[in-house]
């Protein structure tokens, strides 16, 4: 299994309250997600009228096609007019089936940390 995480940092010009930067963002990571098959959500500076931060994300079991796909977000991003890019990161993590052990598999983990009281 192979996971393709593609960070955007985006600038919204057109943006005079955060109102209008979530109507853009929202509009453009909808289109991604009907457009690529992908996952994608603002992630990062949620409090700032003009930048966005958005994370994309594609599951599959070849790590070329997931490059692909996200070469191809980063194109459509890149000329999209609700949002200009301004930089961005692309990382592949492998998951291998070794990684998980049946032993792993047959135990329940302890969440009773996880989760206040």
């Amino acid at each position: 299994m192979h996971i393709g995480i593609l960070t955007l940092y985006l600038s919204i010009g057109g943006a005079d309250s955060l109102k209008d930067k979530r109507q853009a963002i929202r509009s453009l990571t909808a289109r991604l997600r009907e457009r690529f098959n992908v996952s994608a959500s603002e992630v990062g500076d949620l409090d700032i009228w003009r930048r966005a931060t958005v994370g994309v994300a594609v599951v599959t079991n070849d790590s070329r096609f997931a490059n692909q796909v996200l070469s191809q977000v980063v194109n459509h991003v890149e000329n999209d007019p609700r949002a200009q890019l301004e930089d961005y990161t692309l990382e592949i993590l492998a998951a291998g089936e070794n990684m998980t052990s049946a032993a792993a598999l047959d135990s329940e983990p302890d969440v009773s940390d996880w989760f206040p009281g």
